[in-house]
């Protein structure tokens, strides 16, 4: 009777979701079809929060013993089937495979799966909700969705019509499905599969790590050892191609425990949603008062900003237009999952590499997807074997696809062997990144190629004093003669800033710097400044947070001053040899800089004085790549109001 109290729940659901129409469209396309089939499949779509106000026992069984239940709607289909005549050819109820699709879980503990946690329950075989970023995935393979088996005594009953149907369940390996042991219940003979009837569908397998694994990659340790393992999940049919590596997902699914080489916990995917973090409602008081003390000058917030930012690692004061930048760049990141295409990419020449690392890691840790790329790992994805056997591809997302919308701060360019550097430089260029697959290397008969957009921005750094380069190095603190040749003159141009950061100039006063240094190495917790006080990395976090959240757009005037410094620029850099030293990319980096300050001024639009801000910036940077000094290729005086 409870079984038969389900049934009925289940058609009211179906009829009231509209799942029922659904069901006899479905329907309709196979009854129609001229191909025949072996088994049916049907995808319903579960809101378990109207089918437990239903009927509570049948959505504690969907929710609970989701293979039981698909068996009681897969009985509701198959009589609504007979009832209304919707498909001729259907014999028998086993030939209707009915995968259930759950729009969410309830939000509660007890159905959340943290991958931090151990053990991982996976002898349940229910429902549970997990979240984590793809690192990893593989090409799409076939798999076996279902198939027909006959008795190979010609004598048995069973050797004819659709009794013997086997359709692949989650957890199941392809050896359950499909393989040449099954006997007949009735005469115990051996079953053979009827080969024409295998109903085949897609398959992709993921990897995927919680957001907290990254920061492995930030140098958060807390002085205690931690390590995160990678979740691998499974996708199906609709689902595949569904995950880009980078995303950040929550994915309601089944865990199962597969066994290779191995025993590893894996996750039979259901659904998959895509994540978006909240965006941030506002900035602390501190910064809310001092925004409001600066509204007379479009430039003083963000010059206290620079002045005051990474007190923990530089004394106030210095090192002033680098952080400008770095936190121009951390506005212009993104928490969603969604396109950017406004980064700002950083290359910086000093001769204090250790000062200028401690600065950039600090900057990382601000934004969720600041990634320090590891020298033992690789920046762009590689390829690997599947470890599941299943003859595919396992593509793995490297440093630059994991900070995807973030920073992927790379290190020392000199770390970095000449092939990497100029893969390095075609990626900035092209902003994307193509992966080609070998065939004969990987057992499959054509070559392949897969496209990934990178969607980061690269912050690096060139060390001016390596002991390897002083005989070469000629020093000059003067901007614009400063040498660049130890790096490719093509990648310094890829890259949209170049800031020279010389301690030894009058801008950098060392003392500040070294009493510092010594205070921080006897208290390393000790704040030494009011700004420290005043204004914490949390401060900073959530100044980032909201800034970068918001929608900015240029006045007519700001607009007009843009193109006409782009213009002008490209004029004045252009001869009848080599043409125009202005790469393409110019103008999106000028527009890109003026956003940024706006963001970082917290304003919605873009105005005249953050595009002087930007047209300096780069100015400044254009000067030092192409090694001029002359008044004449300097563009920093306003002709007009709108244009230079």
């Amino acid at each position: 009777m409870s079984n038969l109290k389900m049934k009925e729940a289940a058609l009211i659901y179906l009829d009231r979701s509209g799942g029922l129409q659904k069901f006899i469209d479905d329907c309709k396309f196979y009854n129609d079809s001229k191909q025949s089939y072996a088994v049916y499949r049907f995808s319903i779509l579960i809101n378990p929060s109207d089918i437990v106000e239903l009927d509570a026992e049948l959505g504690n069984y969907i929710l609970h013993q989701p293979l039981k239940a698909a068996q009681v709607f897969q009985s509701v289909c198959f009589i609504a089937v007979k009832t209304l005549s919707l498909i001729g050819q259907l014999q028998t109820e086993a030939q209707i495979n009915i995968v259930l699709k759950l729009t969410h879980l309830p939000p509660l503990r007890s159905y959340s799966l943290d991958l931090c946690e151990f053990p991982l329950d996976y002898a349940s075989q229910r429902f549970y909700m997990m979240q984590g970023i793809v690192i990893a995935m593989t090409t799409v393979t076939k798999y076996t969705q279902g198939a027909r088996f006959l008795c190979s005594d010609e004598a048995c009953p069973l050797s004819k019509g659709f009794e013997y149907i086997r359709v692949h369940v989650p957890g199941a390996t392809e050896s359950a499905t499909v393989r040449n042991d099954f006997l007949c219940n009735l005469c115990s003979s051996s079953l053979q599969e009827d080969r024409k009837f295998r109903v085949l569908g897609d398959k992709q397998i993921v990897e995927i790590i919680t957001a907290k694994a990254l920061h492995a990659f930030q140098g958060y340790s807390n002085n205690q050892p931690f390590r995160y393992q990678s979740l691998t999940i499974f996708l199906r049919d609709e689902s595949v191609s569904k995950m880009n590596i980078g995303n950040e997902y929550k994915i309601i699914g089944i865990p199962t425990c597969v066994r290779t080489s191995q025993t590893a916990v894996c996750i039979e995917a259901n659904s998959i949603i895509s994540c978006n973090p909240e965006v941030p409602s506002g900035i602390s008081d501190n910064f809310r008062y001092l925004l409001s003390l600066t509204s007379s000058s479009c430039w003083k917030f963000t010059a206290i900003l620079a002045n005051i930012f990474a007190s923990q690692i530089v004394p106030p004061g210095t090192y002033n237009l680098l952080k400008l930048c770095l936190l121009m760049s951390l506005v212009q990141t993104s928490d969603r999952n969604k396109e950017l295409k406004d980064c700002l990419d950083i290359l910086i020449m000093t001769s204090d590499t250790l000062l200028v690392d401690r600065l950039l890691n600090f900057s990382i840790k601000l934004v969720p997807r600041g990634i320090r790329h590891p020298v033992s790992t690789e920046i762009f994805p590689t390829l690997s074997r599947n470890k599941y056997g299943t003859g595919a591809v396992s593509i793995q997302a490297g440093s630059a696809l994991l900070a995807k919308g973030g920073i992927c701060f790379i290190g020392d360019l000199a770390s970095h062997k000449k092939d990497k550097l100029e893969q390095l430089q075609s990626v900035v260029e092209s902003r994307s990144i193509t992966v080609y697959i070998p065939g004969k290397k990987f057992g499959d008969d054509i070559n392949q190629q897969m496209t990934f957009p990178v969607q980061c921005s690269f912050w690096s750094f060139v060390d001016m004093d390596s002991s390897s380069r002083r005989n070469m190095q000629k020093t000059n603190t003067l901007i614009g003669r400063m040498d660049c040749s130890l790096i490719p003159a093509n990648l310094v141009e890829a890259f949209g800033l170049l800031i020279n950061c010389n301690e030894s100039s009058s801008c950098y006063p060392l003392i500040s710097t070294v009493q510092h240094t010594l205070k921080k190495a006897i208290d390393p917790e000790e704040l030494l400044y009011v700004a420290s006080k005043k204004f914490t990395t949390e401060d900073f976090e959530k100044l980032l947070a909201f800034a970068k959240n918001l929608n900015v757009e240029f006045s007519l005037e700001a607009e007009r001053m843009i193109h006409g410094y782009y213009l002008a620029s490209r004029r004045i850099r252009t001869d009848s040899i080599s043409g125009s030293k202005l790469s393409a990319s110019a103008l999106k980096y000028l527009v890109s800089l003026a956003e940024a300050h706006a963001r970082l001024n917290l304003r919605n639009k873009v105005l005249k004085e953050d595009v002087l801000i930007a047209a300096l910036l780069f100015e400044t940077s254009l000067t030092l790549k192409y090694e001029t000094n002359n008044e004449n290729h300097s563009i920093v005086k306003i002709k007009g109001e709108s244009d230079f």
